[in-house]
């Protein structure tokens, strides 16, 4: 009996495995002992091991099978299409040159992503220059546990077709979340990748709405720059910048499921924290956040709020004009005499500082011509035959004064002269100014304060460091542009992945309003701009209800434009105080008897919303948990998150408690847009009161 295509790619598959699985059992036991050559081969071996691990979980996801051909596309019309089955890890045979499994970041590997069908002629950039043929198959396939679950032909030359199928991503999207950000190599999209391995020698900026997918691209160009510039850049020298620990938790898993580890990840607070060798303390940052969230808030807080003026750039000009003061200080103006007839002039010890130290930061210039000067002195007391004992002390007492005048500052204390006395700046209001510093003089630092004083540690330091080879930052929409600049400080040359969605700028008193006041930066031809405005997390019906929330929303941003993937319309019910509470239960009731849903979440519009639904699910015996300001981690299940808590997570349904008029105004429209784009199948919105304005027109066309 003919074998059928699944039958035979299972034999296939099993042959893969058998190989990976002799060639993990060939490794051997790691080397214990103090031969530098063996240590570096034995590395060489884990790293080996490593890809393997990576190849038996999954071998590969596709298969491309490809016929070179010259450019012209004459070729030889008998040579048979090459398969090539592509993974996230790249094997060879056991004992062979011959590839087992390409892999995803390969450069042929890219026509998995870039093919979009028909006939005409597909490439790649090689090494060696362009290479040009014609697919002829791409085939998808799910491998769990040695098995095919599914296999997908999205492409096979002849037959007719309309553009590669989504079928195998829609089934892929259509999956459930658990409490981890996945990997998404096998249904990378042609629009991202090629972000995924643009030019690593720039500021990439991506303009994403929510669900594209943007934040797993950046990870997996991470996975990409490490093998493309293998040897010229380390992970260890990579750093992502999420906005918070809990985000970290929910992205932990990608890189490793990718076989890359040792990049680092922090959020800005605690890398600026680490930069000044914690000299102060962050203020609690949830304080913040009951501030803007808590309690309502106008247009005029948001444009008069402090964070918006230290994030400015015109508050580090004001910085640069005290640092460039200071340093004209530095060199002493007046001649040192420690002794008669000993004289070190002030245009030696200008030549010293500019000359000899020119490329230095401030205080390391400055502490490297105290010392200089200290050399001096030595060097004359010796070269004199100064021996007495009363003449030398008196020679170094005078220079232990005239160093003392020299100035020298912390950055903290540069930072809290700008707030105090007769060194203040000119024009801070006097309560930021007296608020800001009384928390310094405590130790303390609010969030807003950490970028002006990263900046300056790193102008009067330097980094201490090695700089960063490249850097992630997400959320980016909620930087300010003083922290860009603070972290461009630390690169050699422009090399980040610049990354956020404007619609979701919630936290409009610190961060921006369009991408170009970040892009400023930086020279025109060190950045490049990408807009993601495909959404593949939620279904066709969540995401046009989303999109009625930002109807007139300025900053040039395009609204989401989701796949074809439908599913339940989302709907909003109207309640009353005294049944509030029971409608959120009888949903989430509901919810779990369907069955369909492994992560469900309740979001509330503050925290002490929250608080109340916790409580009263957990008294109608729910398994659930709350999502707070300090939480490390969430856990999956069923949620009750605050809205402002909920950017960057995902959950197979979303209940939002109440969408009343009273908790979401004009101004709240993109905090209720982060809520609703949260789900991936199931939306719902209950409101107490009038529902609110920012959904008239969905209710005008709903109606209709």
């Amino acid at each position: 009996m003919e074998k059928t295509i699944q039958q035979e790619e299972q034999e296939r598959l099993e042959e893969a495995l058998r190989d990976i699985e002799a060639q993990l059992r060939s490794i051997g036991p790691r080397y214990t002992g103090q031969d530098f050559t063996e240590q570096m081969l034995d590395l060489q071996r884990e790293e080996r091991k490593g890809r393997l691990e990576v190849a038996r979980k999954e071998p590969y996801f596709g298969r491309l099978d490809f016929q070179e051909t010259p450019e012209d596309g004459s070729g030889d019309q008998h040579a048979e299409p090459k398969p090539l089955y592509i993974g996230k890890a790249g094997v060879a045979r056991n004992g062979s040159n011959e590839l087992l499994v390409v892999d995803w970041r390969a450069p042929v590997a890219s026509m998995f992503y870039s093919f979009t069908g028909g006939e005409e002629l597909a490439g790649y950039t090689s090494p060696d220059g362009d290479v040009w043929g014609h697919v002829h198959l791409k085939r998808n396939f799910m491998i769990r546990s040695g098995e095919i679950v599914r296999l997908v032909d999205s492409y096979v030359r002849g037959q007719e077709e309309g553009g590669v199928s989504d079928e195998f991503l829609l089934y892929r999207l259509g999956e459930n979340k658990d409490n981890k950000l996945r990997d998404i190599v096998s249904t990378i999209q042609g629009e991202q990748d090629r972000i995924i391995r643009a030019d690593r020698s720039k500021a990439l900026f991506i303009q994403g709405v929510a669900g594209s997918g943007k934040t797993t691209v950046a990870l997996h160009r991470l996975a990409f720059l490490l093998y493309q510039y293998e040897g010229r850049i380390r992970a260890e020298r990579m750093m992502i910048f999420a906005p918070n620990r809990m985000f970290l938790d929910y992205i932990s898993g990608v890189l490793p499921e990718l076989g890359v580890g040792d990049i680092g990840q922090t959020t800005f607070a605690d890398w600026a924290l680490g930069l000044l060798e914690h000299a102060v303390t962050l203020a609690d940052p949830s304080e913040t956040m009951a501030y803007w969230f808590e309690e309502p808030r106008t247009l005029a807080d948001i444009e008069a709020s402090s964070g918006r003026w230290k994030g400015s750039l015109a508050f580090k000009a004001a910085i640069d004009e005290r640092l460039i003061a200071l340093e004209e200080r530095i060199v002493p103006e007046t001649a040192f005499v420690p002794l008669d007839g000993f004289t070190l002039t002030p245009a030696m010890m200008k030549e010293w500082y500019e000359t000899d130290y020119g490329d230095e930061t401030v205080m390391v210039k400055r502490d490297r011509l105290v010392s200089r000067i200290k050399r001096w002195l030595e060097s004359e007391l010796k070269h004199r035959g100064v021996a007495d004992k009363k003449k030398r002390s008196a020679a170094l007492a005078k220079l232990n004064s005239f160093v003392k005048k020299i100035p020298s500052f912390t950055a903290l204390q540069l930072y809290a002269s700008l707030f105090k006395g007769k060194t203040a700046l000119e024009g801070v209001p006097k309560p930021l100014a007296k608020a800001t510093s009384d928390r310094l003089l405590a130790g303390s630092a609010a969030a807003e304060d950490l970028a002006p004083l990263a900046y300056i540690q790193l102008k009067l330091y330097g980094l201490r460091t090695s700089p960063f080879d490249h850097i992630v930052i997400d959320e980016a929409q909620d930087y300010s542009p003083f922290q860009l600049e603070a972290l461009r400080l630390c690169q050699r040359t422009p090399s980040m992945t610049v990354l956020g969605d404007l619609q979701q700028g919630i936290h409009a008193y610190a961060g921006i309003g369009r991408w170009h006041e970040l892009m400023e930066l930086f020279a025109e031809d060190d950045t490049a701009f990408f807009e993601l405005n495909r959404s593949y997390r939620s279904t066709m019906e969540i995401i046009q209800f989303a999109n009625y929330l930002l109807g007139g929303m300025t900053g040039g941003v395009k609204p989401a434009v989701p796949v074809f993937r439908s599913g339940d319309p989302a709907t909003a019910v109207q309640t009353d105080d005294e049944g509030w509470l029971s409608a959120i239960g009888e949903t989430v009731r509901e919810w779990h008897k369907a069955g369909s849903y492994d992560t469900i979440s309740v979001i509330g519009r503050t925290a002490r919303e929250c608080e109340e639904i916790y409580r009263y699910l957990l008294d109608q015996g729910e398994a659930v948990s709350l999502v707070q300001s300090k939480q490390p981690a969430y856990g999956g299940g069923l949620t009750v998150v605050p809205v402002y808590l909920s950017k960057g997570l995902e959950f197979d349904a979303v209940l939002i408690a109440d969408g009343g008029a009273d908790k979401y105004s004009e101004i709240d429209a993109k905090l209720l847009y982060v809520g609703c784009t949260r789900a991936l199948h199931k939306l719902k919105l209950l409101y107490r009161g009038e529902r609110t304005p920012l959904l008239a027109k969905w209710a005008e066309e709903a109606a209709d």
